[in-house]
């Protein structure tokens, strides 16, 4: 038994903080990211905090399992496990606590599992090192804490790598590592930020299933406030350090008393979509746009304007890869055909693996397809020569979904943004460094950014810089890969509706990839429904949405977190 639950007081909550302040240490003086915060969590009990970035959410997390980044310490207050102080305790007691009493699921499955070990051997690792498991039986453990995880055949799983692993399995072998041995509390950390609503919806309900039976007390760590409204008994809002509101979830939800609170919701689109803000759909701009198709659902999908209408076009586009060892190939993509209206927005949606973002990596160039046409401009850009080329990447930025492997580590965020400019020499020295702090703010990050580098960045802030990087060469079409599944909603919003603004005044056109529907709903003019490579259906956002026809796509729809809940507006 551990220390903790040896020294368990009766009656007592299992996990409390009080007062909790925790500064960092910086060459700019301390600062201090969190003041004063008050939590308790009942056993069995699931707790959530929600914020935008660097609200100070994680950061209580952290300093709780005492994993602060370097620099960080408790300076105030109390964080009292099953009764028994552990805010100062010493990091040899805190080893025995991390995992056997407290376990997390952390945000970024790619940075927090080992690479170049075999997942069975990372999660064999915390059953060794805690007694749970012997050399004997460890291979035993391992496959039953996969199995509980919902990994199908753990046995193979096991001996692959995370590389060989999709998103959702990665994330499903860091809950496999953070309830191996039990815990009583697990933190769980964004566990499904970047994953599509239906793998969302699996990961949360495992999560869900395992702590039930075990027992096991949730803080939930999220920016998603549906996904907190559906999965919470109570709701911590956090902002700029401090705790500002807290209670029941649905009644934080439905009736938010804080003026920041009553910012969060209504700015999220996955809770309010369409119901609370229907202006922000531009409705009235669309139904003018389409009046002359009304009554044809297939008159409003993409694809049916004229080739003078539209900027890119697909025609039976086909992705393949040969699989080694295997007789049949892979098809990633399998005759799609689609096409993007001069300044509107195509949105592509699906789960994991549906061939969404090897289709936009295809218009992008950066892969061939096996088969089909990509036109721009009504040009085959397989033809393109080597000087059309160079000023077709002008044109056609993309924004990646992982802003940190897409941000080059060792250059500061001026030369980051600046890259694009520099490369393709737009204007003098002076003109560059001005576009790059008009940039900042168009994003909403202040100019002490400019020489940061993005390791001091959050994942948040990371991806402005991605967005601001696409937009530095004013291009005609930005390919969005999850752009804003990084961000929390309120600087969502912001992303959304600069997009939308500079959509509106130069005329840009987007093709959309994300698995957020809500989002999709909010800015997208028209949906592609992808599965399995294929193109499913096809339609305005407002007929998917109101009207979906396909079995998949009504899934997809009712997988969206918080989807039945009466948030106020």
């Amino acid at each position: 038994m551990s220390a903790a639950k040896e020294n368990q007081v009766p009656n007592a909550p299992l996990l409390s903080v009080e007062g909790l302040a925790v500064d960092f240490a910086t060459m700019d003086g301390v600062v201090h990211a969190v003041e004063g915060v008050d939590l308790e969590i009942a056993p069995g009990q699931t707790v959530a905090i929600v914020g935008e970035s660097g609200s100070g959410k994680s950061t209580t997390a952290m300093a709780i399992i005492g994993l602060l980044a370097g620099g960080g310490r408790v300076a105030a207050g109390s964080i009292r496990l099953d009764g028994r102080e552990i805010a100062h305790a010493p990091e040899n007691e805190l080893r025995m606590i991390r995992g056997r009493d407290i376990g997390l699921v952390p945000q970024d499955p790619m940075s927090n599992l080992n690479p170049v070990a075999k997942i069975g051997t990372q999660v064999a690792e915390t059953l060794l090192a805690h007694g749970l498991a012997t050399r004997q039986n460890v291979q035993q453990k391992v496959v039953e804490a996969l199995t509980a995880a919902g990994l199908p055949d753990p046995e193979r799983r096991a001996k692959q790598y995370p590389h060989e692993f999709s998103g959702g399995m990665r994330q499903r072998a860091l809950i496999a590592i953070g309830l191996a041995c039990k815990p009583r509390l697990l933190i769980a950390d964004e566990p499904t930020s970047a994953l599509d609503v239906t793998v969302q919806q699996t990961i949360l309900d495992q999560i869900g299933e395992m702590t039930r039976e075990l027992g096991t007390a949730v803080l939930l760590i999220t920016h998603d406030l549906g996904l907190a409204a559906e999965r919470a008994e109570r709701v911590i809002v956090m902002h700029r350090g401090k705790v500002v509101e807290q209670g029941p979830a649905k009644q934080i939800l439905e009736d938010p008393q804080h003026p920041y609170t009553q910012s969060l919701v209504q700015a999220a689109p996955s809770v309010a979509a369409a119901r609370l803000r229907p202006e922000a759909f531009r409705v009235e701009d669309r139904q003018a746009a389409s009046s002359d198709a009304e009554g044809s659902a297939d008159a409003e999908a993409p694809g049916t304007a004229t080739a003078a209408d539209n900027i890119v076009e697909f025609e039976h586009l086909t992705k393949v890869y040969p699989v080694r060892g295997q007789k049949e190939d892979f098809v990633a993509v399998n005759d799609v055909s689609l096409a993007i209206p001069r300044g509107e927005t195509v949105a592509i949606v699906g789960e994991s693996g549906s061939g969404k973002t090897t289709t936009a990596r295809m218009l992008l160039k950066i892969i061939e397809p096996t088969s089909g046409l990509i036109r721009y401009e009504g040009k085959d850009v397989a033809s393109l020569t080597k000087a059309e080329t160079r000023d077709f990447r002008q044109k056609v930025q993309p924004i990646f979904q992982d802003p940190y492997s897409s941000l080059n580590p060792m250059f500061t965020i001026e030369r980051l943004i600046a890259e694009p400019l520099d490369f393709y020499k737009r204007g003098s020295g002076a003109d560059r460094r001005k576009r790059v702090r008009q940039l900042l703010d168009d994003v909403a990050l202040p100019q002490s950014m400019l020489r940061r580098y993005p390791s001091e960045l959050s994942g948040g802030q990371r991806q402005r810089v991605a967005i601001a990087r696409a937009l530095a060469l004013s291009p005609e079409l930005i390919v969005c890969d999850e752009p804003v599944s990084a961000l929390d909603v309120l600087v969502q919003d912001q992303i959304l509706n600069l997009l939308g603004d500079l959509q509106r005044e130069y005329g840009l056109s987007y093709l959309f990839i994300s698995h957020d529907l809500a989002v999709v709903r909010l800015i997208s003019d028209y949906v592609c429904v992808m599965k399995d490579g294929s193109l499913v259906e096809a339609a305005s956002s407002e007929e998917i949405f109101t009207n979906p026809r396909d079995p998949y796509t009504r899934r997809l729809l009712a997988s969206i977190p918080g989807n039945e809940l009466n948030i106020a507006s």
